[in-house]
């Protein structure tokens, strides 16, 4: 027969639950515990401020260790925010998007290949303010060109009634967390069709190009 507790208090429901909870506490403090990773963070360094952006490789692994292997190899070192979409230079068949772009150019730099698209409804992120996702032409031919938008805009997400006739939209991968100040001033840089490409219709070229000296990648 077990012998019983000398204190009987030790036997209630509440005692029991203290003890747990506080193994569990001397289990999270203990040295071989491993620490919670933290999302991947890049800096992106230009010559009106730093952007930091919080990157999501849960959500879109491949979009973001893209972006990370673009960076790393010095791939925008020298690139620049060349395009700033406002209310007052958007097309004027659709609703207005804000938004700036950045990286070599409308379509992506030579050599770099596409990778596969990983759309909002399956990611579940959003073009909603801060958010920074991937430029392209049709599905599949994302690499170098990148966006950060100003505003909200559903209407670049995945879906159908969405922006792109394949609705397929396009791949946000993570989200501005300081910064913001210096997208708005690059997004109200001049611009017009001086140096947009030459059957480009809409004035969104900067006049003078806000370079990126460097993307520093933190993980």
């Amino acid at each position: 027969m077990r012998a019983k507790p000398n204190n009987p208090h030790w036997s209630s429901p509440m005692i029991r639950i203290i003890i747990v909870l506080a193994a569990l506490g001397l289990a999270a403090c203990s040295p071989g515990a491993p620490a919670p990773s933290e999302p991947p963070r890049a800096v992106i360094e230009t010559a009106l401020g730093d952007i930091t952006v919080e990157m999501n490789p849960d959500a879109a692994p491949i979009t973001v260790s893209n972006f990370i292997m673009h960076a790393e190899a010095g791939v925008y070192d020298g690139g620049a925010f060349y395009r700033a979409v406002r209310d007052d230079n958007e097309r004027p068949d659709v609703e207005p998007m804000n938004l700036i772009q950045g990286g070599h150019g409308l379509a992506p730099l030579e050599g770099a290949a596409g990778i596969a698209h990983e759309p909002t409804t399956q990611t579940g992120l959003t073009h909603s303010r801060g958010a920074i996702s991937m430029g392209r032409f049709e599905v599949g031919t994302a690499a170098t060109e990148f966006f950060i938008m100003v505003n909200d805009y559903p209407g670049l997400d995945a879906g159908p009634g969405t922006r792109n006739p394949d609705e397929a939209g396009y791949a946000v991968f993570g989200r501005v967390v300081d910064g913001m100040e210096v997208v708005e001033a690059i997004w109200g840089q001049p611009t017009s069709l001086t140096n947009a490409p030459e059957d480009y219709q809409h004035p969104q070229y900067m006049d003078a190009r806000i370079v990126i000296e460097r993307i520093r990648i933190f993980d």
